[in-house]
């Protein structure tokens, strides 16, 4: 069974920066897509970035120049690194890969705020 964890989320001051992990319990090659999502309060969940099998990134308008998605195969986690945030990236930030189906995380809560 595949299993998703999430990790790095916390409270940061407006401008700081976060590395958020996750941790896939195969190997990620199984996955044709990996990516990065997240909710904040009263909001649908929303698409931040995406990386393929192939290495091609796509981002969120929002976090382009901000944000970097990246992985590392021989520990089968995909990160997050989130720069100069903002207030508005307050959320609970969600971890997702697919194959033939997708498989998601619990999430890990990023709190922006002075």
């Amino acid at each position: 069974q595949v299993q998703l964890v999430e990790s790095g989320g916390g409270l940061v001051q407006p401008g700081g920066s976060l590395r958020l992990s996750c941790v896939v319990s195969v190997s990620i090659f199984s996955f044709n897509l990996m990516g990065w999502y997240r909710q904040a309060p009263g909001k649908q969940r929303e698409l931040v970035a995406v990386v393929t099998s192939g290495g091609i990134t796509n981002y969120a308008d929002s976090v382009k120049g901000r944000f970097t998605i990246s992985r590392d195969s021989a520990k089968n986690t995909v990160y997050l690194q989130m720069n100069s945030l903002r207030p508005e990236d307050t959320a609970v930030y969600y971890c997702k890969v697919n194959n033939v189906r997708p498989y998601w995380g619990n999430g890990t809560l990023v709190t922006v705020s002075s």
